[in-house]
């Protein structure tokens, strides 16, 4: 009795589990069916920040490389199954900490907002965020003689986190 209970409830508890929308990793669920290429062309950015959109538009290529077996091409390129596109709507640096003894800032905070839109090639609108919200913090150097600007790896850092995330928005949709 005990073991057709038993049975009776994993039975149960696997019927639960798939309609959750359990579903195996890269089903590229954002993506058209039978997908081989995506265009992923520069961000375009709506700050007076320089090269960000470069950083952001080189780790979502990287990060998509690695990820998919889809031929990534940087253009808007009709012949592509489906067209990334991405705008930097905003990029603030902010300070975080203050140091009382130099009176300057100790650290600060990059925060970016992203729009993307992953087009297909008939138009459809396949998947949209245009809220993608990241922060990443940096320390100052304050002493001269070993000042180290640390600004671009906080954008490297934050461009990886974007492009992992993005990448895991579009591939899997739950």
């Amino acid at each position: 009795m005990r073991w057709m209970a038993s049975v009776a409830v994993m039975g149960v508890a696997l019927l639960g589990a798939s309609g959750c929308g359990y579903h195996t990793m890269g089903g590229a669920a954002h993506l058209p069916q039978g997908a081989r290429t995506i265009a992923v062309p520069v961000f375009v950015t709506k700050t007076t920040n320089n090269h960000t959109e470069i950083a952001l538009t080189q780790a979502v290529v990287r990060e998509l490389l690695t990820r998919t077996r889809l031929r990534v091409v940087p253009s808007d390129d009709a012949d592509a199954d489906a067209v990334l596109h991405g705008t930097i709507v905003s990029q603030m640096v902010a300070p975080l900490t203050y140091n009382s003894v130099t009176q300057e800032s100790s650290s600060f905070l990059i925060t970016m907002v992203v729009a993307v839109k992953l087009v297909g090639r008939d138009g459809r609108v396949l998947y949209a965020n245009d809220n993608y919200v990241f922060r990443q913090q940096y320390q100052s150097t304050t002493d001269l003689t070993t000042y180290l600007q640390e600004d671009p790896a906080a954008m490297t850092r934050l461009s990886q986190d974007f492009a992992r995330a993005l990448v895991t928005d579009i591939l899997d949709s739950f």
